[in-house]
């Protein structure tokens, strides 16, 4: 193994390689930035260019690109308020705040900051424990699945102002995901009689329609509000020196974004979780242990970092199922795996033996690729910050609305889904304006499929059993999983009846 290990890290510190790493990561980059365009469509889009290319190549290109793309999901989100990709969600929670403050350069930094913590991180996890991560993947079952689903859930406690609405809205977004056609039995519900309505509504369709669409009209029918942000980040431009304050801020809090990759390196080697949960989960647990909850959801820069030092850690989480099992534990993985298998290369314990170099070296130009989106993206994240804040309205908002049709067609070729964009946007205009939060609809929306799935698995494997839904409060994983359920729901009462009687207490002083 150090032999392999060696030889790799050779290879990949040889200027060709950088070189090709840069590349992917900028490509990946813009990708991300996009809405509508993916890791997984970007994957997909370049894995022609590999086959003209050396198996080693070909993967390092993939794993530098596919950092690349987690990494600039969370421009759009800073920015605009739309994830540039499902793991970006949990970012617009506090980065969009920031913008409107004109602190949108801090955000980018933080950002920047947790992505490359996440992604090293996330890759010496893959380095170090990947025969180890191995067997907890095996270990989970449907049973699992189900209340990783509901833990989920109790997130909405964290996010949402009212617990109520909150869990009103996360009902709605769980009563979307049940259009179409069932994931287990295969039944169609609530299609009304159209084919195109069978394959249900995209989590990226509802993203862009739920965040961007309200932001759009925002910016229309209250342009001062942005014109004040302009002003501030103007101000801030001015004083200076905004790098070096974000970066002496967040490194006095190193344990925030170390936790948050641990997160997401866990969560990212359950097969079918991915960077869409693990960063909604590490946003929820860096606001439940911060100093400074009550900045959450206002314009908090450690609500940046958190969500994407986990989406990125994903990246190296989810390779350990792909590269010892053969399972792919996202999306993108599975177009990984896909480029593997084309250069006769089969994934399992067996690879590091027989490609040890080749693996390695993939593994560790995902690490490198890590470590280069601190000046690659602190150069094209903070230019592009610069561009949008000083973009007048009247230009932007057409711009932004260009990219959301382009991006919810792009999805599927539908222009059933730019319709459904559209409609999902103005709903979730209006449950904004009653006090529905539209993060907590998504969040039904990412973690509907799994709860629905985990619980019709679960049933049939357990149909042996007199009682089969027994099988749910048995096994020794879900038990620990039902405790911290019941924690995620009982620690934010707790705080808020503590947060209530402080306040009380200085009313009456």
């Amino acid at each position: 193994m150090f032999v392999d290990l060696t030889a790799a890290l050779g290879q990949v510190v040889t200027p060709m390689m950088l070189l090709l790493i840069i590349a992917g990561v900028i490509a990946g980059m813009a990708v991300g930035a996009t809405p509508g365009l993916s890791a997984t469509v970007g994957l997909a889009l370049l894995l022609p260019i590999t086959f003209a290319m050396d198996a080693t190549t070909g993967l390092v290109l993939m794993g530098a690109f596919y950092m690349g793309a987690i990494y600039g999901g969370s421009f759009t989100a800073i920015l605009v308020n739309t994830p540039g990709t499902p793991s970006s969600i949990a970012t617009t929670f506090d980065g969009y705040p920031m913008t409107k403050q004109g602190r949108s350069e801090a955000a980018v930094i933080g950002s920047t900051v947790g992505s490359v913590f996440g992604g090293v991180i996330g890759v010496i996890g893959l380095l170090v424990l990947a025969p180890l991560l191995a067997q907890v993947v095996l270990a989970f079952g449907p049973q699992e699945y189900f209340w990783m689903g509901i833990f989920g859930l109790t997130m909405i406690a964290g996010i949402a102002p009212s617990l109520v609405k909150g869990f009103a809205a996360g009902f709605l977004g769980l009563l979307i995901t049940t259009i179409g056609i069932s994931p287990v039995g295969g039944e169609v519900r609530f299609t009304f009689g159209m084919t195109e309505m069978q394959g249900g509504i995209p989590l990226i369709v509802a993203l862009i329609g739920l965040f961007t669409i309200p932001t759009i009209i925002d910016m229309v029918v209250a342009p001062g509000s942005r014109t004040a942000a302009m002003a501030a980040d103007a101000e801030a431009r001015k004083r200076g020196g905004e790098l070096k304050r974000t970066l002496r801020d967040l490194l006095s809090r190193p344990l925030n974004p170390i936790r948050s990759s641990i997160i997401g390196t866990f969560i990212g080697i359950l097969p079918g979780a991915g960077g869409s949960v693990a960063n909604l989960v590490a946003y929820n647990e860096a606001k439940r242990t911060s100093k400074r909850r009550e900045n959450f959801g206002k314009g908090e820069v450690d609500g940046v970092v958190a969500p994407e030092a986990a989406n990125n850690a994903v990246v190296g989480g989810g390779m350990v199922p792909l590269l010892t099992l053969g399972i792919p534990g996202a999306p993108p993985d599975a177009v990984i795996y896909g480029v593997l298998l084309l250069h006769g290369l089969r994934p399992g314990p067996d690879l590091f033996e027989e490609q040890g170099t080749l693996t390695f070296t993939f593994i560790l130009a995902v690490g490198v690729a890590a470590i280069l989106m601190a000046p690659v993206g602190l150069v094209a994240g903070r230019g592009l910050q610069r561009a949008v804040v000083r973009t007048p309205t009247h230009y932007l908002a057409p711009l932004i609305a260009l990219l959301t049709i382009v991006g919810s067609y792009a999805v599927r070729n539908s222009a059933l889904d730019v319709l459904m964009m559209v409609v999902l946007g103005l709903i979730g205009y209006g449950l904004r304006k009653v006090g529905l939060p539209p993060a907590a609809i998504v969040l039904g929306v990412v973690l509907g499929p799994i709860i629905e799935t985990g619980l019709s698995q679960g049933l049939l494997t357990a149909t042996a059993q007199a009682y089969p839904w027994t099988s749910f409060f048995t096994r020794p994983i879900s038990l620990g999983i039902i405790a911290l359920v019941i924690l995620g729901i009982v620690w934010p009462l707790v705080t808020r009846r503590k947060e209530q009687r402080k306040l009380e207490a200085e009313v009456a002083e």
